[in-house]
């Protein structure tokens, strides 16, 4: 004789799974609306946006962005490997589209941008916390590459001047995004324009 709940039984464990399939959908969906208002603020307002203003922006409330992201750090690493992420991927795309030395240089200005809308990361993450090792980790690891591989296909081009350290010439331009003239915000595109610009060889 069959066991009356059995039925129930499998209904509830089936049930039991799809539901926690829902859940985890809908904390995936929070996490990304919350890490999009994150990068949006951010852009506009550097890393001093207030939590309140990210959580509104998302749609979500305080309790659903300190479940998916506990401290500050959280989020802010959520963000920067999410963008930094896009950067090294696009790397690809833009060696795909353009000729070596002009895919080094539109990704060269996407490197500006990556590290432009990151106003005040240093002060918002200290050196020793894990968030901002391992955000130090992933920029070794895949936007060194990117680098080193942009400028190895412009120089094999014969596009670029030969023998170059890649890993110099990008921490050159990371010296210039930081640089700032008379308040002016495309101060550093204009100056890694030109930096990049001096690496071509002349026709």
């Amino acid at each position: 004789m069959p066991n009356p709940d059995s039925g129930h039984q499998l209904t509830g464990a089936s049930g039991a799974t799809e539901s926690g399939r829902s859940l985890r959908a809908d904390a995936q969906r929070s996490v990304d609306a919350l890490v999009a208002a994150a990068r949006e603020l951010f852009a506009t307002k550097g890393v001093d946006a207030t939590t309140r203003e990210i959580a509104d922006r998302a749609g979500v409330g305080m309790g659903t962005l300190y479940r998916r992201f506990p401290r500050r750090a959280d989020l802010i690493g959520a963000v920067f490997r999410e963008e930094l992420d896009a950067c090294a991927n696009a790397a690809r795309t833009l060696a795909e589209e353009n000729s070596p030395f002009e895919a080094m240089l539109k990704w060269m200005q996407a490197y500006v941008q990556l590290i432009g809308t990151k106003r005040g990361l240093a002060k918002a993450v200290s050196s020793d916390d894990p968030v901002y090792v391992g955000m130090a980790a992933r920029f070794d690891q895949q936007l060194r590459p990117a680098a080193e591989a942009l400028y190895e296909a412009a120089a094999a081009a014969g596009e670029a001047r030969p023998n170059l350290d890649a890993a110099e010439i990008l921490a050159a331009v990371s010296a210039l995004c930081m640089s700032t003239y008379d308040g002016r915000p495309d101060h550093p595109s204009r100056m890694v324009a030109l930096f990049v610009e001096g690496l071509r060889l002349p026709r």
